[in-house]
């Protein structure tokens, strides 16, 4: 019998942590930090994570700001909830999210931004961060990978979770366009027995002069760091311009 083929996270939102249990978010938030005190407004105190998944960033970023978590995703919010009660979290697709108020700070980490497929819908995603952003403020944005940096044929193999309970996750990467494809197979060992899913992932792959143009168009001074939170992966760093300042990069 075949596996059942599910969206992204359907089943996954409850063992994401375990699957993910090697990321230092506790560092990545350090970082972060580093960067908004170096390019964001002064004092700033008021942060928005799109995407935000399980909350793990917020988990350390709300000891230091007022924080708000939004993710389309009810599973992931439901464990983000859990962990973080004092939190406020929202369910909302990224392109059009509105909640009626400003931040200093917007964060779109782990490469979720890749869930926007089209360079329209990047458009519309950054529109809408910049809608929610005081004059002045700061998005950073940790970017999927680009069609010179993706691998497609590649076979990746993940074993989480420990010995007891192991988790496996297996895909071969696949190209689509400029769209990346991955049918990701889970082996989720349990008290009742091995659960086997597949969860197909369809992410937009942008390069950097697509994402700089929609900084643009959205109202931002953009640029890209190379070194960002995780290997190969960059960071884009944006200010929200005064209306009537000259379009340009930022500089440092």
């Amino acid at each position: 019998m075949p596996p059942e083929v599910v969206r992204p996270y359907r089943y996954s939102a409850a063992i994401y942590d375990r699957i993910y249990a090697w990321k230092d978010y506790a560092e990545e938030s350090r970082r972060l930090r580093r960067w908004i005190q170096r390019y964001g407004r002064r004092g700033s105190r008021t942060l928005l994570d799109v995407a935000c998944g399980t909350g793990n960033h917020l988990r350390y970023l709300s000891r230091h700001f007022q924080t708000t978590g939004v993710d389309a995703d009810a599973g992931m919010l439901r464990e983000a909830r859990r962990k973080l009660p004092d939190v406020r979290f929202v369910r909302a697709r990224m392109e059009t999210f509105d909640l009626g108020r400003r931040f200093d700070v917007i964060t779109c980490l782990f490469s979720a931004i890749g869930h926007v497929r089209s360079s329209r819908d990047l458009t519309r995603t950054l529109r809408t961060f910049a809608k929610h952003l005081e004059p002045g403020g700061l998005v950073l944005i940790e970017p999927w990978l680009t069609r010179e940096t993706y691998r497609p044929g590649y076979v990746h193999l993940g074993i989480y979770g420990g010995k007891r309970w192991p988790i496996a996750r297996m895909n071969l990467s696949a190209q689509r366009g400029s769209r990346s494809i991955m049918d990701m197979h889970h082996l989720v060992a349990t008290p009742t027995g091995v659960q086997h899913w597949v969860e197909h992932h369809d992410l937009g792959m942008f390069d950097r002069a697509t994402f700089l143009a929609a900084f643009r168009a959205a109202g931002f001074r953009a640029r890209y760091r190379r070194n960002g939170l995780m290997p190969g992966r960059g960071m884009y760093v944006a200010v929200l311009r005064p209306e009537g300042r000259p379009r340009s990069a930022i500089r440092g």
